[in-house]
């Protein structure tokens, strides 16, 4: 049973929205408009397909972006240049299954060529000790902690150095081959995939 995770379409937005506020109290909940914006302003948003029926998605910003997040900030205040998870959400009857690991591989092969870390948060008042665990498998290292003052939720701030970078920044200074697979995932706002590939 292969995973294919490709670039979110637009009219996938309702389905997302309710696959997110399904997912429980370690993913924080989202509303029609504020999903609209992460659609129109996320660097990287891409869904899991499996069986042909929707698997999970995962939502991404460089440093440069306007996202409003507070742990973004948080960590904006502590790096200058990081691509940041701002959530990850894979459905009920497909977790364990390798779904996650698919997306982490993803959307490590997207940073790795363009920034030097990989951030992200995991929510810590829920028993989300299996997602510390997965993200710790990953290389993750938590750098602190964080309370959210929108939620008063406490979140782990975790950072993984992307190794490839410095070879990478140093070989291509900033002008990458013009191949696919380097290609950024979506375009602002556009309506649907860029590109897709099997993972």
């Amino acid at each position: 049973m292969s995973t294919l995770i490709r670039d979110v379409y637009e009219h996938e937005l309702d389905s997302i929205l309710a696959l997110n506020n399904a997912a429980g109290p370690a993913i924080l909940p989202l509303d029609a408009a504020r999903l609209r914006r992460i659609f129109d302003t996320a660097d990287y948003f891409r869904v899991a397909e499996r069986d042909g029926n929707m698997a999970g998605f995962l939502v991404g910003f460089g440093p440069d972006s306007d996202h409003d997040s507070s742990n973004f900030a948080w960590f904006r205040e502590r790096h200058e240049s990081f691509f940041y998870i701002d959530r990850i959400v894979v459905a009920s009857r497909r977790r364990g299954g390798g779904v996650g690991r698919a997306f982490y591989a993803d959307v490590q092969s997207f940073a790795e060529v363009r920034w030097p870390l990989l951030a992200c948060e995991v929510l810590i008042e829920h028993d989300n000790d299996p997602a510390r665990l997965f993200h710790g498998s990953f290389g993750f290292q938590e750098e602190g902690q964080h309370v959210m003052p929108e939620t008063g939720v406490r979140a782990s701030m975790l950072a993984k150095p992307m190794c490839s970078y410095p070879w990478v920044r140093e070989r291509y200074r900033g002008q990458l081959p013009n191949v696919p697979w380097l290609l950024q995932p979506r375009q602002r706002g556009g309506g649907g995939p860029q590109r897709a590939t099997g993972t």
